[in-house]
């Protein structure tokens, strides 16, 4: 990783706590309705991960803490903006929310409000890949505490009896919720959980990028390469609760504070500047930047577009010509 990518790096972590703290500001304005499940404090998983890929090529699902993979991954800041504010310019037409991001065209297949979800959604389409003989990829991302569902056990299982170019990337903050991991999973260290269906994994600092991507190239070779699937976890904190609606008092601010001191921005940030390639005048304009278009293109978008027509409140859904389900049934 180079120096123009490491500060690239750092302005797309910087946009995207800037912008989860702007949802946050809206859903206390009330312009963001439903659940809203933020992201910020893991910022260097989904990039670090991520610039390791093929961007436009490689699959991405997730699960529903999903705006910043999907920036990552191509997506419109100011689409997925307007998602949030339940908009007819969103990505999924203001249909969707927070949790069901899509973008099709960068390959960006979605985040899935059920936990566990993705995991056979992902198998399939990398059996898909297979098939079709292309070089492509599939990455999944995951929490730890999904990992106790039938899904992930049933889909890695298929996953490495196939061989299937997909990887698994669990980002493990320690709670599922407001459950501790040590309080509802037997083995903690999510990565030694594969090795009974034989699958590479290993763990990784999540609050360093760069230790991340090196991380993650090693494992997207592995898959890429046909040699199958590969599980990495890394180590991370959410620094909010698990949505909005979580008061968070299950975290000793002890702890808060621990994993405040390793935040990802500013470690990346502080190694930049001692390293003499940024200032903190360089760093403060580059924060003002990312405040401003935050404000006056990503919000501006979202606040003056049209909502969703009511006469096409069935637009978009599955059923929208069932006469069974719309009061025309023989």
């Amino acid at each position: 990783m180079n120096l123009a990518d490491k500060k690239r790096l750092l302005r797309e972590m910087l946009f995207a706590r800037r912008f989860e703290e702007r949802c946050y500001e809206a859903y206390v304005e009330r312009k963001i309705g439903g659940f809203l499940h933020l992201y910020s404090g893991e910022e260097a998983c989904a990039h670090g991960v991520l610039e390791a890929a093929k961007k436009g090529q490689d699959y991405v699902i997730t699960s529903y803490r999903d705006h910043v993979h999907a920036i990552k991954c191509g997506a419109d800041p100011k689409k997925v903006m307007a998602e949030l504010y339940a908009k007819e310019t969103g990505s999924s037409k203001g249909r969707g929310g927070s949790m069901h991001i899509f973008d099709v065209e960068h390959h960006f297949m979605g985040g899935y409000a059920l936990v566990g979800g993705p995991f056979p959604l992902a198998a399939g389409m990398a059996k898909a890949i297979k098939m079709k003989g292309d070089d492509d990829i599939v990455i999944c991302f995951l929490g730890d505490a999904a990992n106790n569902q039938g899904t992930f056990h049933e889909s890695l299982n298929m996953a490495k009896l196939w061989d299937l170019p997909v990887l698994y990337v669990c980002e493990n903050n320690l709670y599922g919720i407001g459950t501790r991991i040590d309080r509802s999973t037997a083995v903690i260290d999510q990565y030694k959980r594969v090795s009974g269906y034989n699958i590479p994994s290993t763990q990784e600092d999540g609050q360093d990028v760069e230790k991340v991507f090196k991380a993650a190239k090693q494992a997207v070779d592995h898959v890429r390469s046909g040699k199958g699937p590969y599980f990495l976890e890394l180590m991370t904190y959410r620094y909010r609760g698990h949505s909005m609606s979580d008061s968070n008092a299950y975290r000793s601010k002890d702890e808060e504070r621990m994993w405040s001191n390793r935040d990802p921005i500013i470690m990346l940030r502080d190694r930049l500047i001692e390293a003499g390639e940024l200032t903190r005048a360089d760093y403060k304009a580059m924060d003002t930047e990312v405040l401003d278009e935050i404000e006056d293109e990503v919000i501006a978008f979202a606040e003056s577009s049209p909502e969703p027509r009511v006469d096409e409140l069935q637009k978009y859904t599955l059923a929208e010509n069932d006469p069974w389900v719309f009061g025309g049934g023989r």
